[in-house]
């Protein structure tokens, strides 16, 4: 085909000057990539549910979860407990879903599609601890459970009389339970300011029905380390302070990282080490949002 600018041919097709002879290698072009695009169709990505509330500041909640696993490669999918208001600055709302909805998003995903790994986030109120609960009773693939109770910001976002719910009904399903200092302590009574006292508050909370904890050190003086705990051993993942405001979102992503490799079948610890990699990589990654705390970058990779 000529154009102003001289002969071309359009991407991918085969251009020689005889239209018999395009026409027979278009042909052929066109079913080679049919063919390709079936291969690569064929492979359907792990798949690995959020539950959790939606960040409209897109830095936390769903969006960050969401974010996470298109980045490490598997199909993410969302059951929304709440919806937020929010921005750098805090959150300014927070609106609860109807339990049924929740129950009708969970249903939808596990009755067609299925799951090979569960992150829990934001659940907001007893009503929705029970539903996701009874829902996620019976599922196998292994559950992430981030017990968020305060944003980045100090806005509160479980009610407080729901904290027996999640230890009573939550904690116990867990394959992993990721919790900050201060979540630790509403969780165990135990206040976690160093080491040792970090590895009681994991006991406790093993103590409490889940098979893995990992208490984050990132609230330590210093250098943060964290711990996880299967009851019998304490592995310890040191790391380095990273001198940047732009955390947000830092703790949906690594627990969502931890669902996605535990959805590709590699084991708790190794999930744990390479999902700090990768958070470690989101916060260096973070960037100013507004006139508050910036996200961290979950798509740190692929930039």
């Amino acid at each position: 085909m000529a154009g102003p600018f001289g002969s071309f041919a359009r991407p991918g097709y085969a251009s020689s000057g005889d239209n018999a002879n395009d026409a027979a290698d278009n042909q052929t072009t066109r079913a080679g990539r049919a063919s390709y695009y079936a291969d690569q169709m064929a492979v359907t990505p792990p798949r690995v549910l959020t539950v959790a509330g939606s960040d409209s500041g897109g830095g936390a909640g769903i969006q960050a979860d969401l974010k996470t696993m298109l980045a490490l490669g598997v199909h993410g999918m969302s059951a929304i407990c709440a919806v937020t208001a929010q921005n750098s600055v805090g959150v300014h709302g927070a609106w609860e879903l109807p339990p049924e909805a929740v129950r009708a998003q969970l249903d939808a995903v596990l009755s067609d599609i299925g799951v090979q790994a569960v992150k829990t986030g934001m659940l907001g109120s007893a009503a929705i601890i029970t539903t996701v609960a009874e829902s996620l009773a019976e599922v196998v693939a292994p559950l992430v459970v981030d017990p968020v109770m305060v944003s980045k910001h100090g806005d509160t976002l479980l009610e407080r009389h729901a904290i027996a719910d999640v230890k009573e009904q939550i904690v116990p399903l867990a394959t992993v339970v990721t919790p900050n200092l201060p979540e630790v302590e509403v969780l165990t009574g135990v206040k976690a300011d160093d080491e040792a006292s970090m590895v009681r508050a994991a006991e406790a909370v093993h103590a409490l029905g889940a098979r893995w904890v990992l208490v984050k050190g990132g609230h330590l003086a210093g250098d943060p380390v964290d711990v996880l705990f299967d009851g019998e051993s304490v592995r310890r993942y040191a790391s380095y302070r990273l001198t940047v405001r732009h955390t947000h979102g830092s703790g949906c992503t690594l627990a969502s990282a931890i669902a996605c490799y535990l959805a590709r079948g590699v084991g708790v610890p190794e999930a744990v080490e390479h999902a700090k990699q990768f958070v470690t990589g989101a916060i260096e990654g973070g960037f100013a949002l507004g006139h508050g705390i910036g996200p961290v970058n979950p798509g740190w990779r692929l930039h």
